[in-house]
């Protein structure tokens, strides 16, 4: 299926899932929000959490968000790429209202894949796009990923292959001062962020301010059981810096953070095919990118 009808069909109110350089995106209109509500209900996802609008670039981005000099020097670093921007939304943003949940802040990405930019070429406006997955499951990284889960709630699945990071993006807030808080750890680690802006803080429980802060999400059916050396008796064992075991899965045989990253949803989904009730997952080292990889498998063995 070509970009050019995924583009019609985001114009006519329709669903388009496509790729991203972290996880497969369900996209719809930002500006309509008729589109945005069919996000909302093909996910079966709560109105109070908040989509990420796509968009080209930082150009594009501060037509919809006043972007403080913090905000502007972490999109100049790290767009297009894995990083998305909460910051106050501008009165007149054409993103529709319920795409931010009833909040004053607006999240923003500008995504590296190329069929992502082609599509937001071709479309000319900004694409709403949570995970390509049912409300609070495993993310999808394949097109087939993305079927399986939604099946007819899509006009149309364009595959890109496997995603490359296969984690959904950093998430901070930059506040009007130029403040910047991580909301969600990602493939840009918080000492890249530190790097450029100085010391950030960390979000605090309480409301939802951004995608994928919900205490439950990213979770399989199987229950998880995290910091396992081995596996218990009944149990699927999702080993970290080793060859699987019979039955099992694998992150990364060799301890490697960007591998564990791209097969972690995989993983897990093949983990759940297999009918085991709990899923024992290796011990992750918590810098760089296992602080990403923790908090997703923290969210997902969160009680439901």
């Amino acid at each position: 299926m070509s970009i050019a009808r995924a583009a019609e069909i985001l114009r006519a109110g329709g669903l388009v899932v496509f790729p991203t350089e972290t996880v497969y995106g369900l996209g719809a209109d930002a500006a309509n929000p008729h589109a945005v509500a069919r996000i909302y209900e093909a996910k079966g996802r709560p109105q109070f959490n908040p989509l990420i609008a796509h968009v080209p670039g930082l150009a594009e981005a501060e037509t919809h968000a006043e972007l403080p000099e913090n905000a502007r020097k972490l999109a100049a670093a790290f767009w297009p790429g894995p990083f998305t921007i909460v910051a106050r939304r501008r009165a007149e943003s054409s993103v529709a209202e319920l795409a931010c949940a009833g909040l004053a802040t607006i999240a923003l990405r500008a995504p590296s894949h190329p069929m992502a930019r082609e599509l937001l070429a071709a479309f000319g406006g900004p694409i709403v796009a949570p995970s390509a997955n049912r409300s609070g499951h495993v993310s999808a990284t394949t097109a087939q990923h993305a079927a399986k889960d939604l099946g007819g709630r899509v006009d149309l699945v364009l595959d890109g292959g496997p995603c490359e990071i296969g984690l959904e993006s950093t998430i901070v807030a930059v506040a009007d001062d130029g403040g910047v808080t991580l909301l969600r750890p990602g493939a840009i680690s918080r000492a890249e962020i530190e790097a450029l802006v100085g010391p950030i803080e960390s979000a605090h429980s309480g409301a939802i301010q951004a995608p994928g802060m919900m205490e439950s999400h990213y979770a399989p059916r199987a229950q998880l059981r995290l910091d396992a050396d081995e596996a218990r008796p009944g149990e699927a064992y999702l080993s970290f810096g080793a060859a699987p075991p019979i039955g099992g899965e694998t992150l990364s045989a060799t301890g490697d953070l960007v591998e564990a990253a791209a097969n972690l949803y995989a993983a897990l989904r093949a983990l759940d095919a297999t009918g085991a009730a709990v899923i024992a997952v290796a011990p992750i080292p918590g810098e760089g990118l296992g602080e990403a990889i923790r908090d997703r498998l923290s969210r997902a063995a969160a009680p439901r």
